[in-house]
């Protein structure tokens, strides 16, 4: 299929804006992303339709706290990826073309069958998840279109590396999204992800401005990107840029992939970041990757009453009426 934003150029080469790279791809050459391919002037999408991973996960498991708690979110993904994250969590699939040779696997289906398979398991929303949405844009606009139209919510599980471009052209079908912020340090991007950390920074930025609803999350890796005074520095930005009522998740790193020297995240350091965001002045910080933790419950922030209680990715309790707070009355922040 023909890809959306992009420009044609001199000598059948064309720019991709799909992206913050925005590859310049000659003729026969794909971007790298690894599954848009430049063919004879015009960029084709080879992922179109060709999910690798279809499965229905509870919207917990995205990490998205305040979007409609307690119900499920039919996930896709397509193999690739515009990042190269040393530690990627996912590199079976986000990775596999780059690893691979190329190769792009994937069972051909339509947006109109993945909505289709939505509505049948019950899902209040479809989440573009497991590798990054945006390199199969194409695939996910039309499927975002269609779950729209049957009131079904759409969102993100991304890297934030989309162009303003593409952030406005999905913007009226997307109501959610949980963005990681992997670090606040321009080395840390540059030698852990081959991405700039101003790309996602404006992403996050462009995202609040066009009502999109918000949760960052930050996985913390030991010794790379856990420095106290540099989580001072990234929950000061979420809190002036984004707002107190975005939900921040910090999570646990285990090692994998190429990032294999680094221990597991301890759970002192989890607990240390969660108290860091909240002295910032964020409402809501969350524990990931510790189950049973007491930092996966959200609580009031202005009369401290418990409202959810979870237990990994299952949710036990929800006192939220209206999307208010049942004993003083204060609005959450979220989707409900």
């Amino acid at each position: 299929m023909e890809a959306l934003l992009y420009e044609p150029l001199e000598d059948h080469e064309v720019k991709c804006n799909l992206c913050n790279h925005r590859c310049l791809i000659k003729d026969g050459k794909r971007g790298l992303c690894g599954v848009r391919e430049n063919r004879s002037g015009t960029l084709h999408s080879l992922v179109y339709g060709r999910p690798i991973a279809e499965h229905v996960d509870p919207i917990e498991k995205k990490p998205l706290f305040h979007v409609y708690p307690g119900t499920l979110s039919y996930s896709i993904a397509t193999v690739g990826c515009n990042f190269r994250c040393r530690f990627c969590q996912n590199a079976d699939i986000a990775q596999f073309p780059v690893d691979r040779g190329g190769k792009i696997p994937g069972d051909f289906r339509s947006p109109k069958e993945i909505v289709a398979a939505a509505e049948r398991a019950n899902c209040r929303s479809i989440a573009y998840t497991y590798t990054e949405p945006t390199i199969y844009f194409e695939f996910a606009f039309d499927t975002a279109k269609l779950a729209h139209e049957k009131g079904i919510a759409n969102v993100f599980v991304t890297n934030g590396y989309m162009t303003v471009e593409a952030l406005e052209m999905v913007a009226p079908y997307l109501d959610a999204a949980n963005v990681d912020l992997k670090a606040f340090s321009d080395d840390f991007y540059k030698r852990q992800c081959s991405a700039k950390r101003k790309h996602v920074m404006e992403s996050l930025r462009v995202m609040k401005r066009l009502g999109i609803f918000v949760e960052v999350t930050t996985l913390l890796i030991p010794g790379l990107n856990d420095d106290e005074s540099e989580l001072e520095q990234l929950t000061s930005f979420i809190v002036s840029d984004l707002g107190p009522g975005t939900p921040w998740h910090v999570s646990r790193f285990h090692p994998t992939y190429k990032l294999t020297d680094r221990p597991p995240t301890p759970v002192e350091t989890i607990h240390k970041a969660r108290e860091i965001g909240l002295n910032a002045g964020l409402r809501y910080v969350y524990c990931g990757n510790v189950p049973g933790d007491a930092g996966e419950n959200t609580t009031c922030y202005n009369c401290n009453r418990p409202l959810i209680r979870r237990w990994g990715f299952r949710v036990s309790e929800n006192h939220i009426v209206g999307g208010k707070c049942p004993d003083c009355g204060v609005t959450i922040d979220g989707l409900w």
